[in-house]
């Protein structure tokens, strides 16, 4: 039986609160993984730190935008880091960084597996008429999506309400953040959704922060397993 695939987000820096949420999360009821961002990656050791888990998923989400030359440079500088299984890349970087990128990552023959970041889980339709798009974010998914797709991505990084849309476009990996357990407050994010739906509707993997992290962990992890059963 396939177990669910969940990866958690190391929303921290510090490597102490890292070593406990691993320690906590361990579970055989499901394919667990570890994803690091920003805040992590950019405190002091926490590159190290990274570099040297052993036999985890690990999922380095560092959402790069920026010219070909400068995305292509920034995954060589990552090469050192010989256990990341997954890294992304914001869609706004545009079709030559995304197509330059990729083909860096199958040449080089590394294991990194290229995912396209869509748009936020944090922004609606009404935020991202203040940022200059005329669109609603489905379309503006979509769009996404088939740019992923004639790009040669590995996944997708997207809202839970736009799977089923994206599901008939993209036939990869799809991974879902803003995944909140029954009765968790959004939050910041403004596009969210279950577990157990989201997997319905087309996920692959989910990513889960505050859901699991705050509070109880292991209670925490029963009640998605329990979601999800």
């Amino acid at each position: 039986m396939i177990k669910p695939k969940i990866f958690i987000a190391c929303d921290t820096n510090k490597i102490s609160e890292v070593k406990r949420i691993i320690n906590l999360t361990r579970t055989n009821k499901l394919d667990i993984g570890y994803k690091f961002g920003l805040e992590f990656f950019y405190s002091k050791n926490g590159r190290k730190f990274i570099s040297k888990i052993k036999k985890k998923k690990i999922f380095l989400d560092l959402k790069l935008n920026d010219i070909p030359a400068t995305c292509v440079a920034a995954v060589k500088s990552l090469r050192d880091i010989k256990n990341i299984n997954y890294l992304t890349l914001h869609a706004n970087a545009g079709e030559e960084t995304i197509k330059a990128v990729v083909k860096f990552v199958k040449k080089s023959n590394t294991k990194i597996r290229i995912l396209l970041v869509t748009v936020l889980t944090s922004i609606s339709n009404s935020s991202i008429k203040k940022i200059g798009h005329t669109k609603p974010i489905i379309d503006l998914v979509k769009k996404q999506a088939l740019l992923a797709k004639s790009s040669g991505c590995h996944g997708i990084v997207c809202a839970g309400s736009d799977l089923k849309s994206i599901k008939k476009i993209f036939k990869g990996e799809i991974i879902t953040p803003g995944i909140r357990l029954k009765g968790d407050s959004f939050g910041d994010q403004k596009r969210v959704m279950g577990p157990k739906e989201s997997f319905k509707n087309g996920s692959t993997a989910l990513v889960m922060g505050r859901s699991i992290i705050k509070g109880n962990i292991q209670n925490n992890i029963s009640k998605l397993i329990k979601e999800l059963n």
